[in-house]
């Protein structure tokens, strides 16, 4: 199943709720501070909740902007209710309402990211050790283990989850009480606003709160939806270049993600892999127009640029719900991708280092004679193992008079000149750190749980901590209307 809505935050709040969340703030904090009189703060309560409560209604109209919400405050209590107002503006009221979108918005992309890290990580261990081709520059390079490769992605994405939590703090900081640039007379409890909606801190300068600090924050969320979106991008472009291939190793399960052609009966259309990447897209195409406006418009029209950092981290969940989709209908075949590899020389890289390592050959004569063995097999359309011993002794021999060795036979005897030619000795022959070696897979593997793990824990930390806060907020809020003493 393909997930085609772009809003995928945990709940689908709009303008209108978290307009009443910050008037249920602002409504307790003017009278903690002693701005209004606790008998006109229960009045304003009450025509905050009313108001909340005809918009809460099937069918009603919920008003986004601040002005016009406020022209039903006043029918609702009467025009002293607009104190409430005292010392607030629409620019941080906007500023906050941005701040309050997009918190949500990365925490439900955060939660799509680490549910599409589950899922290559649980693919990844079904066939940790199958060898597979790489590729460099488009061209068949190394072979390497499947886990190796897909942990690459994970590890990727791993990265974007950080960037995701980096960005959290910089995003959780409250702007309200700044009024419009340059705060007010009024003793503002900007701290105590920040709290009531489950902010960790504020942004201090008023200026930077309302003006400057939206610009960079956003770029920092469209920069993290931008590098999810390559990262994917790549990964679905790997997998389109597999139909282009007579016989694949990896596809989609035949059904609901492929499709198939009006005249064309052979054909099995990979097409959920062609959305993810439209998509992919879809995110670069909001945050390139994030940047331009963000450079083009002032700043204090924040109206003009303040949805695209949350709506690209919108579109960015949605390519990554897309992707868990996709991997949870790949087939692997495992025979088929050792096929492609021992049908070209990516291996010979190995017999260079054979050479050096245990016949004292330096590097160069090796790789220099292991070129050689692949132009000779291909040009008689032989695959690696089907060169012949004697052909090998032949090639190494004239190599090595090129660079005046004093000994120009080739130090391998036959088995051993045939196994460094396999794909299984050159992956089990790693030894570094990260290699595609079982050991290491299997040990990343581990790591990668590990940190998976550690963040889904955060995650929920984190939504339980606004939870709280959104409960404290209502309390003091519902005890507000009760009138009764602070």
């Amino acid at each position: 199943m393909l997930f085609n809505d772009g809003i995928v935050a945990q709940e689908r709040r709009d303008e209108f709720y978290y307009l009443g969340e910050i008037n249920k703030a602002s409504s307790v904090m003017v009278v903690e501070q002693g701005i209004v009189p606790k008998a006109l703060g229960k009045t304003i309560a009450d025509s905050v909740s009313q108001v909340i409560a005809d918009g809460d209604r099937p069918g009603a109209k919920r008003l986004g902007d601040y002005l016009e919400l406020e022209k039903l405050l006043i029918a609702a209590g009467g025009p002293d209710v607009t104190r409430m107002h005292s010392g607030r503006s629409r620019q941080d009221i906007g500023a906050t309402r941005n701040r309050l979108f997009q918190r949500a918005q990365l925490l439900a992309t955060l939660a799509s990211l680490n549910n599409a890290r589950a899922t290559l990580l649980d693919f990844a261990a079904k066939y940790p050790d199958a060898i597979v081709p790489a590729y460099t520059v488009g061209v068949q390079a190394q072979p390497i283990s499947f886990g190796h490769y897909m942990l690459a992605y994970v590890e990727a994405l791993e990265r974007n989850a950080e960037r995701l939590r980096r960005a959290y703090v910089n995003v959780n900081r409250s702007p309200l009480g700044a009024a419009a640039l340059g705060t007010s007379s009024f003793p503002v409890n900007r701290t105590r606003l920040a709290e009531l909606l489950g902010f960790d801190s504020i942004v201090e300068n008023s200026l930077d709160a309302n003006q400057i600090s939206p610009i960079d924050t956003g770029v920092e969320l469209i920069s993290v939806a931008s590098a999810a979106a390559l990262t994917v991008g790549t990964f679905i472009s790997d997998l389109e270049a597999q139909y282009r291939m007579t016989t694949p190793w990896l596809t989609l399960e035949e059904g609901e993600l492929t499709g198939t052609s009006s005249i064309m009966p052979q054909k099995r259309n990979p097409n959920a892999l062609h959305n993810v990447r439209v998509v992919a897209s879809e995110v670069l195409g909001v945050s390139t127009t994030y940047l331009f406006k963000a450079h083009n418009v002032p700043h204090g029209l924040s109206d003009y640029k303040g949805s695209d950092p949350q709506n690209a981290l919108g579109r960015t969940a949605q390519m990554l719900n897309n992707l868990t989709a996709v991997v949870k209908q790949l087939n692997f075949n495992a025979k088929r991708a050792l096929d492609e590899v021992n049908a070209d020389y990516s291996t010979t890289t190995e017999l260079a280092d054979i050479l050096q390592r245990d016949a004292n050959v330096p590097f160069r004569v090796g790789h220099h004679f292991a070129s050689e063995l692949v132009n000779y097999g291909r040009g008689n359309s032989l695959r690696p193992i089907d060169i012949p011993y004697d052909q090998a002794k032949r090639i190494y021999t004239e190599a090595a008079k090129q660079f005046k060795m004093d000994n120009a036979q080739l130090p391998l005897g036959e088995a051993q000149f045939r196994k460094s030619l396999t794909a299984e000795n050159m992956v089990q022959s790693a030894r570094v750190i990260g290699g595609p070696q079982p050991a290491e897979v299997a040990r990343m593997l581990a790591v990668q749980r590990a940190s998976l793990k550690a963040d889904r824990e955060w995650l929920d930390t984190t939504r339980r901590k606004l939870d709280d806060a959104s409960k404290r907020l209502d309390a003091a809020f519902t005890q507000l209307k009760s009138a009764s003493s602070f």
